[in-house]
């Protein structure tokens, strides 16, 4: 599992540090690189990183929906055609894709996420403007996640 959250910065060549805790849980998850795609939240655009054997995974799961609805078309070709290897240098750094870069107004602060099964990649503004929204409707939010898990 991915846990926590870390400030970093992109570099000019659009190279960020991955979390060494991050890091580690990558390599352990899949000896292939990360794959790292476009991300669809409620708050706005981030970018989905996730463990190789993870990704095929989910890959597999949405190509597999429906093809006969043009909703479900959209969804798979947008998460599948943003999905690149991300691959992971010496100094724990990786190169992020300008488009992806781009679709989640990625400047030089990012946050990068550790929500469970994925790593979220933020615009650090994004993500801190997300989290104050959480922290101002967390009673409403909590709510509805707790009636989530009754049966």
């Amino acid at each position: 599992m991915f846990r926590g959250r870390y400030s970093h910065t992109i570099d000019t060549k659009g190279r960020v540090s991955i979390p060494s805790a991050f890091r580690s849980e990558l390599h352990r998850r899949s000896d292939r690189p990360p794959i790292v795609t476009n991300g669809v939240t409620q708050a706005g655009e981030c970018l989905w990183l996730y463990p190789y054997d993870d990704w095929c995974e989910f890959e597999s799961r949405i190509v597999n929906l429906s093809p006969d609805n043009l909703d479900t078309q959209s969804y798979v070709r947008f998460m599948v055609s943003g999905a690149t290897e991300c691959p992971i240098d010496n100094q724990g750094r990786s190169l992020l894709p300008g488009f992806l870069r781009e679709y989640a107004k990625l400047d030089r602060e990012v946050t990068i996420a550790g929500v469970g099964t994925r790593i979220e990649i933020w615009n650090k503004t994004k993500f801190d403007d997300d989290q104050s929204n959480t922290q101002a409707h967390f009673q409403r939010i909590a709510s509805v996640v707790s009636g989530l898990g009754k049966s």
